[in-house]
């Protein structure tokens, strides 16, 4: 009796193992829906692309306020290595030294990347200079504000080589945000991924040669506002990004 009863039931090892299979298949089936949601969601247009002609040599002018171009001061070039690697990261450069009525010089250095899908692949002042052979010796986070009613988050290091000290002063745009650090940058490809998109990026440096930081930063910020202010209106916030006064979102 027992055995007749018995006879329509599978065997429990059968059991078990045809449960492992359902299993198997569903995980299967999830991980390949997983895959093909990823790939769904996998940023694929470039803001880069909807901005055509873009160039570095016409967003910043060459002659803004009381600042010309000084054709006499050459620019220094980075090391070989150094100039193949931001050839990878950057799609455009730009470095010139300006001076202005009261002989004061001022270096400007931007670099631009159409995609900074990752949100790191900028060379930030932090890394490169140690790559040259400086040294920082002091770093300072700071919000510097700019006509007409910008504020820019910004960075200023000390950097030292032998007898050459050079306060630098910079920010990283990346998509619409001015930013100072890693977070900040993944936090805003994480942003414009969401909506598919990758954003451009872009590192403005201002430096200078003056063994004071204070009266250093000062220049720098007297320089940045008069720049600022020359650049276009429908420009500007690709210079700045779109913060305000109170730290909130242009519209």
């Amino acid at each position: 009796m027992r055995s007749r009863l018995g006879m329509g039931r599978p065997p429990l090892q059968g059991l078990g193992a045809m449960t492992s299979r359902r299993i198997a298949a569903v995980a299967m089936l999830a991980m390949a829906g997983s895959a093909a949601l990823a790939q769904w969601a996998r940023p694929t247009i470039r803001v880069s692309d909807l901005r055509p002609g873009f160039k570095l040599e016409q967003l910043f002018p060459e002659r803004f306020g009381d600042w010309v171009i000084d054709p006499h001061v050459p620019v220094v070039l980075p090391s070989p290595d150094q100039q193949a690697l931001l050839d990878k990261i950057y799609n455009q450069t730009l470095a010139r030294t300006y001076v202005n009525g009261r002989d004061e010089h001022v270096m400007l250095s931007v670099a631009y990347g159409g995609d900074q899908s990752d949100g790191l692949t900028v060379h930030i002042p932090d890394i490169c200079y140690p790559g040259q052979g400086f040294k920082v010796t002091d770093s300072r986070d700071d919000r510097l504000a700019v006509s007409p009613g910008f504020v820019i988050p910004v960075r200023h290091l000390l950097t030292t080589l032998g007898p050459r000290v050079e306060p630098v002063t910079y920010w990283v745009l990346m998509g619409d945000e001015a930013t100072v650090s890693n977070t900040q940058r993944r936090l805003v490809a994480i942003r414009f991924g969401l909506r598919r998109l990758i954003p451009e990026g872009m590192l403005v440096r201002v430096s200078s040669i003056n063994p004071n930081m204070d009266e250093a930063i000062a220049l720098h910020a007297r320089f940045i506002d008069d720049l600022v202010a020359s650049v276009p209106l429908q420009d500007r916030e690709r210079v700045v990004g779109k913060v305000n006064f109170n730290g909130s979102e242009k519209s």
